[in-house]
């Protein structure tokens, strides 16, 4: 039996996207309220003491991670690589997985109706 827990957070920042069509309104210097949402998972016989996955509020050095290094930033100059959702998901778990073992997943919105996600 597998358990997740899941937290949402949120930063705006901006970025311009590389390798599109002349034109493209995402080639232009633009920015975004973003979502990130990780998701942590464990075996029931892995649940901490008083059973949790992860106790949430150990998620908030994430937090402040993304309010400092992140929030009201340009993408471009923090990440190696286009800075679309989905390198996004990539990189915020390739950080982080190291401190959460358990991070099964990243998912990162741009718009309220789109999510890229990263699950590997």
């Amino acid at each position: 039996m597998t358990l997740r827990i899941s937290k949402e957070f949120s930063f705006s920042a901006s970025h311009l996207l590389d390798e599109l069509p002349e034109g493209h309104q995402c080639g232009r210097l633009h920015g975004h309220n973003y979502r990130v949402e990780v998701e942590l998972s464990a075996q029931r016989e892995a649940l901490t003491k008083p059973g949790f996955v992860r106790d949430y509020g150990e998620l908030s050095r994430l937090k402040n991670w993304l309010d400092e290094k992140l929030d009201h930033r340009h993408l471009n100059d923090l990440m190696s690589g286009n800075p679309t959702a989905e390198n996004l998901a990539m990189w915020i778990f390739e950080e982080w997985i190291r401190e959460y073992p358990e991070l099964s997943a990243v998912r990162v919105s741009e718009t309220p109706k789109t999510w890229a996600e990263y699950r590997p």
